[in-house]
């Protein structure tokens, strides 16, 4: 099993190639003022949400088209010189970063709906759309994409990284929802996956491989997706309780009976305190479940019915119901504000975030041993979880220059994830791999299965252009 890294040993493998003046040249002659080499710029593009800090990129190429993705790494591809797709910069794991120099490709130009099916339930965009603006232009049809991962993500990114979130319980991650893809190659060729049909047996399943693949094995330049009818009744709920335990069995009962909830999130004490403090909330300071129902009116009174007798039993109290959409979002945005309330708890940190997932049935083994050794630690941290589906967040909260602080949360990390793997999960549910998880995918998935990952990226990218250095290690 992989074992807790030390301060020494935690910096990304930095192995800069160096980018020829003669392929900076042919970048700036063919895309102009979308082409820039400016330090600002450049930093920009070298950093994500992770606590990783690597030296940005050579240049950024502003992309408004598919040709002009193509383009880009066609002229990389002579040089043999990386090439990293950018969306808005919100991942965690350190995908985005240039650890061996190179070309970010900037996708956030690429933001046009390009055509919406209703009546098939489906929707095609350009990768540098955004899931809130997406929703805003179907919302007319009476439809909305529900992959919610917290941050306004771009389709592009959240399908790269097998994104999910809040409603993954009841709609599925991007793997499920994500029907057919445009796609660049290594070589700059222009490759379609999949059909706008609902299922295929034809041959390979490209698009699944492209899912989750975090730009390593191509970028993709257009997105089919599923949509959903808007439900036609929702309502939310607060649950406090006195014990964390009692707040997990809550949820595995509630799963286990096949209740059809949309949302189920779980904060413990400490960062419902966080919480309160960052929003200005009186919210009750104790484990809490945060809940949303969809469905008919009728429906949706019978889920929340059964939800209630099922949190009483666990001794459950001060439920608190949002039915409108205004109390539905005072709601689901201090829950979405809990990774930014713990950066801001703990001024100057750096925050080291975990995204375990276990069967629902374990649960309780993998979750409360991690809080309990966090908060012995002495360590700052938060927890938050999408624990109707079995996954939870850790985040540790670190000063980023006390060597020390570091070791102790990789520490946790890495018992947390050797903890996962025992009852039969995974090291992360959604964020990805990238840098961060680099060590533990051996463990996860064994040797074979990382060699013939290993032949995959070797067959579809044999000079290591596309986002290299992430996933594992490929020389």
């Amino acid at each position: 099993m992989h074992t807790p890294l030390t301060s020494d040993h935690l910096l990304p493998e930095i192995h800069p190639r160096a980018v020829p003046p003669a392929l900076l040249k042919a970048l700036k002659t063919r895309f102009g003022g979308q082409f820039s080499t400016a330090q600002a710029l450049r930093e920009q593009h070298g950093r994500d949400e992770s606590a990783f800090s690597v030296p940005p990129p050579d240049a950024v190429v502003f992309a408004e088209s598919t040709l002009d993705v193509s383009d880009a790494v066609k002229l990389a591809a002579q040089y043999k010189a990386p090439v990293i797709a950018f969306g808005v910069g919100s991942s965690l794991e350190g995908h985005l970063l240039a650890v061996q120099g190179g070309i970010s490709i900037d996708m956030s130009r690429m933001s046009q709906v390009l055509s919406i099916h209703a009546e098939d339930l489906t929707v095609t965009v350009q990768p540098g759309v955004t899931r809130k603006a997406l929703n805003e232009a179907v919302k007319s049809t009476g439809l909305f994409f529900p992959i919610d991962p917290g941050a306004d993500a771009t389709i592009g990114g959240m399908a790269a990284t097998r994104a999910s979130g809040t409603n993954a319980v009841r709609y599925g991650t991007m793997r499920e929802n994500v029907l057919a893809l445009e796609v660049v190659t290594a070589s700059g060729e222009v490759i379609r996956t999949g059909t706008r049909a609902k299922k295929s047996s034809a041959g390979y399943d490209l698009t699944r491989l492209m899912v989750g693949s975090e730009g390593t094995l191509g970028i993709m330049t257009e997105i089919t997706t599923r949509l959903y009818p808007l439900p036609e009744a929702v309502m939310a709920a607060i649950v406090s309780f006195d014990s964390l335990l009692d707040a997990v069995n809550t949820t595995i009962q509630i799963i286990q009976l096949g209740v059809p909830i949309a949302r189920c999130e779980l904060l413990d004490a400490n960062t419902v305190r966080i919480v309160n403090a960052y929003a200005k909330l009186n919210l009750r300071e104790g484990a809490m479940l945060l809940m949303e129902f969809h469905g008919s009116p009728a429906g949706v009174q019978e889920q929340v019915a059964l939800v209630q007798a099922i949190a009483d039993e666990h001794h459950g109290h001060a439920f608190e119901w949002a039915k409108t959409p205004e109390e539905r979002t005072r709601l689901w945005t201090a829950r979405h504000n809990a990774y930014f309330a713990g950066v801001q708890s703990v001024p100057g940190c750096r925050a080291i975030t975990t995204d375990a997932c276990v069967p629902i049935s374990r649960l309780a083994d993998a979750l409360l041993d991690s809080v309990a050794q966090a908060q012995a630690s002495g360590i700052a941290y938060f927890m938050v979880g999408h624990v109707g589906d079995g996954n939870f967040h850790m985040g540790y909260l670190i000063d980023p220059t006390k060597p020390e602080e570091r070791d102790t949360a990789e520490r946790l990390n890495t018992q947390l994830v050797q903890r996962a793997l025992k009852l039969g999960g995974t090291c992360t549910g959604e964020h990805g791999v990238g840098l961060h998880k680099m060590g533990f995918l051996t463990d996860e998935t064994g040797a074979g299965a990382v060699a013939m990952m290993r032949a995959i990226k070797q067959a579809l990218d044999p000079d290591n252009i596309l986002n290299p250095g992430k996933i594992f290690h490929y020389n």
